[in-house]
C-alpha cells in the first residue's frame, strides 16, 4: 500500500511540474484582444460615420463589407471624439464620413489598448482618399457625387507587440494563479483519491454488465414503437431544423461571424451547440430517474448499484456518436473539411461525460427521497438552454461586465465552445486555459459531492424504493 501512495503521490507531483512549466512557457498572442480606434468628428450637420475593418493589410474599398463595420450616429454641433472596438488583428480600417452631402471633419485618429495610446495619425499609413482634402492631420469632406472615405493601414505586428507588453503583468499575475489552482486541485485529486475513484473503479470491474444494460436501455426507450430507435434521431434533427428556421430564416440571423474573423454559416454553427446539449439534457433527465426507473435491481443485495447512473449515460452516447458523425459531414458540406483539431471532439466528450456523471450522481440519489427533483430538472434544464449561448453570442449581443461573467460560470459554455473550436474555429483546447481550468474544477467538485453523498444515502435506497 506504501508503494501505491508513494506512486501516486510522485504521479501528482509529477504533473504539478508539467502543468506548471506548460503555463510559464505558454505564451498567448493578443489576437483575440481588442483595441480601440478613436477620433475627432467636426460638422455642423448629423451624420451616420461608418468604421469598416479587414485583417487584409493594404486593402482597396472592395476588401471591406458590410459584417465588419461599426455605425456612428454622430448628432452634429460641434466636434466630439468618437471611439470604436475592433480587433487587434485588424490590418486595415476605412472611415465613411457621411455621403458626401455634408461638411464633415476627421481628425486626431489613435489606437489605444487599456487607455494606453499606442499609435497616432503619423505612425498610421493613409493607403487611400477619396473625396476628401487633407490639411495638417485634418481631413475634410469634398462636395461631389463620389463617397469620401479615408482607408488607414495598420502595423499589425507592432501593435500586437505593444499589446503584448500592456498584457505582460496581467498574464504573469494570472500565471501565477493558474499555477497555485492547479497544484491544490491535484492536491485534492490525491488527497480524495479514494472517493474518487471508487465508483470508476466499481464501474470498470462492472463493464460488461453495465454495456448490456447500456444497450437494452436504449432498446426499451423505443421498444413497441414502429419505426423503434429511429425516433432517437428524428426529434432532435427536427428541434435543428425548427431553431434554424426561426432564427436564420425568420429573425434573419444569417451568417456568424466570429470574433476569429471566421464566416461560419448559421446552420452549422448552430448545429455544432445543439449536439452536445441534446447529450447533456438527455443524460440530466434520464439520469435523474435511474434509481426510481431500476428499483428492481436496487433491491437485490448482490447488485452493484452504483453503476445505474452511469448506464444512462452510456445509453445517450450510441445517439451523440450519430450526431457527432452527423456534425463531420455537415461541415464537410459547408467547406469546413475534418482536420486534426477535429480530434477534439473526443475530448470534449469525454469532458462532459465526467460533468455529467457527477451531477447525475448527486440528482438520482435525491430523487430517491425527493421525486419531484426530476420535474425541477427539467425546468432548469429549459432555463439553461437560453443561458447557454447555443442560438445566440455575447458578441453579437454586447453582453460584457458582470452579466458576462455571471453567464461564464455556465460549465456547458465551455463544451459548447469546445465543439465550435473542433468544427469551425479550428483552436486547440489548451489556447482557453482559463476556461478549460475552470470546466475541470466545476466538475471536480460536484465528481465529489456527487460521489459522497451518492455513497452516504445508497445503504437507504433499498428502504424508501
Amino acid at each position: 500500500m506504501k508503494k501505491k501512495k508513494m506512486l501516486s503521490l510522485c504521479l501528482i507531483l509529477a504533473l504539478m511540474i508539467i502543468s506548471n512549466f506548460a503555463i510559464a512557457t505558454y505564451e498567448k498572442k493578443p489576437t483575440g484582444e481588442k483595441i480601440n480606434v478613436e477620433f475627432s468628428v467636426d460638422s455642423k450637420d448629423a451624420v451616420d460615420i461608418k468604421v469598416y475593418y479587414t485583417e487584409k493589410g493594404q486593402a482597396s474599398k472592395e476588401d471591406f463589407s458590410e459584417t465588419k463595420s461599426v455605425t456612428i450616429n454622430y448628432k452634429g454641433s460641434g466636434e466630439k471624439t468618437s471611439s470604436v472596438v475592433l480587433p487587434a488583428a485588424v490590418q486595415s480600417i476605412r472611415i465613411d464620413p457621411g455621403e458626401g452631402t455634408a461638411d464633415v471633419s476627421i481628425s486626431e485618429v489613435s489606437v489605444s489598448y487599456k487607455k494606453q495610446v499606442l499609435l497616432s495619425t503619423d505612425e498610421m499609413q493613409m493607403t487611400k482618399l477619396n473625396n476628401m482634402k487633407q490639411k495638417a492631420g485634418l481631413y475634410q469632406t469634398c462636395k461631389g457625387d463620389s463617397d469620401p472615405y479615408i482607408v488607414w493601414s495598420i502595423p499589425t505586428e507592432q501593435v500586437l507587440a505593444d499589446v503584448a507588453k500592456v498584457m505582460a503583468p496581467k498574464m504573469l499575475a494570472v500565471e501565477i494563479l493558474l499555477c497555485i489552482i492547479i497544484d491544490l486541485l491535484l492536491m485534492v485529486i490525491w488527497w480524495k483519491r479514494r472517493i474518487l475513484f471508487a465508483i470508476p473503479k466499481e464501474i470498470v470491474e462492472n463493464r460488461k454488465l453495465i454495456i448490456s444494460l447500456a444497450k437494452n436501455d436504449f432498446k426499451a426507450k423505443f421498444a413497441g414503437s414502429y419505426f423503434g430507435i429511429i425516433w432517437a434521431f428524428v426529434q432532435p434533427v427536427v428541434t435543428i431544423v425548427v431553431y434554424w428556421f426561426v432564427f436564420d430564416k425568420a429573425l434573419n440571423s444569417g451568417t456568424q461571424i466570429t470574433k476569429e474573423g471566421i464566416e461560419a454559416p448559421f446552420a452549422l454553427w448552430l448545429t455544432a451547440g445543439m449536439v452536445p446539449w441534446f447529450y447533456f439534457s438527455e443524460v440530466l433527465s434520464a439520469g435523474s430517474n435511474a434509481l426510481v426507473e431500476y428499483n428492481y435491481l436496487v433491491k437485490k443485495v448482490v447488485f452493484k448499484i452504483s453503476a445505474l447512473p452511469f448506464v444512462k449515460v452510456l445509453s445517450s452516447i450510441f445517439v451523440h456518436v450519430f450526431f457527432v458523425v452527423f456534425m463531420i459531414i455537415l461541415s464537410a458540406c459547408y467547406g469546413f473539411y475534418p482536420s486534426v483539431y477535429t480530434l477534439q471532439v473526443i475530448y470534449y466528450s469525454f469532458a462532459m461525460m465526467c460533468l455529467c456523471i457527477g451531477i447525475v450522481y448527486a440528482t438520482s440519489a435525491m430523487t430517491v427521497f425527493f421525486r419531484d427533483l426530476t420535474q425541477l430538472i427539467n425546468i432548469l434544464l429549459q432555463v439553461l438552454m437560453w443561458m447557454t449561448p447555443i442560438m445566440w453570442s455575447m458578441e453579437d449581443l454586447g453582453i460584457t461586465g458582470i452579466l458576462a461573467s455571471i453567464l461564464k460560470l455556465n460549465p456547458m459554455l465551455y463544451i459548447v465552445q469546445g465543439y465550435r473550436d473542433a468544427f469551425i474555429y479550428k483552436i486547440w483546447f489548451w489556447q482557453r486555459p482559463g476556461m478549460t481550468l475552470y470546466f475541470w474544477a466545476f466538475t471536480l467538485v460536484f465528481w465529489l459531492i456527487g460521489t459522497r453523498l451518492f455513497r452516504k444515502l445508497k445503504i437507504h435506497f433499498a428502504d424508501v424504493l
